[in-house]
């Protein structure tokens, strides 16, 4: 009976927590807006730059709107997730957002995950093809197309070579770690790899901890 009952009370408090962060969510302020991240990239892909000049008017465009809340250095790292490898150069993190830019240069496939959030990805080169759970038909999306991901969702994914994205999430960000670093972890044991993303996810957040408080 105590076991029961001690399981009981496990269910009850992480119900809570959800029911509580999920209000905070849908009732705060958020930095960024899909759609605008959608029409900068948008706007620098019509160019026909390839996918560096594109990041990089991305990035500064990003940067002359939002000043401060784009980090200050990023770097590219590498993420293995869902048995799927790419690189990624985030450019925001916090708690409830992030953007970054992601890709491959070789291809890959795998999980997409099962986030707590919404996200947003618009193709500036390559293409990206998913395979949606409960169908049995793939989706093949090319250069200038976005795709936007709803909490909960999940598909087989797969990247062709030289595919990046610009992507934008917006949900409860901790949530996504567990399977945004699980492969990493227990997997290519890169334990090197794994701090640099802690790491620059940790300073993200401090980043924005002080935009909040103190308007630096």
């Amino acid at each position: 009976m105590e076991c029961f009952a001690a399981s009981i009370l496990v269910v009850v408090t992480v119900a809570a927590l959800a029911a509580i962060t999920h209000v905070w969510l849908e009732s705060k302020s958020y930095v960024f807006e899909a759609q605008d991240i959608v029409a900068i990239t948008e706007k620098a892909v019509s160019r026909g730059y390839g996918h560096k000049e594109t990041f990089q008017e991305v990035e500064q465009e990003l940067r002359a709107r939002y000043g401060g809340r784009i980090l200050p250095n990023p770097e590219w790292l590498f993420i293995n997730c869902g048995g799927w490898m790419g690189g990624m150069y985030i450019l925001h993190s916090s708690l409830t957002e992030y953007v970054l830019f992601f890709g491959t240069a070789i291809g890959s496939s795998g999980h997409s995950g099962r986030y707590w959030a919404n996200i947003s990805d618009t193709v500036i080169e390559g293409e990206y093809t998913r395979w949606p759970e409960g169908t049995t038909d793939a989706i093949k999306f090319e250069t200038g197309d976005t795709i936007y991901h709803v909490p909960g969702e999940v598909a087989a994914v797969h990247w062709s070579p030289k595919t990046w994205m610009v992507e934008y999430g917006r949900g409860f960000v901790p949530s996504t770690l567990v399977f945004a670093l699980a492969d990493t972890l227990f997997s290519t044991t890169d334990f090197v790899n794994l701090y640099k993303i802690i790491k620059v996810y940790t300073i993200g957040i401090m980043h924005e901890f002080s935009n909040n408080i103190f308007g630096v």
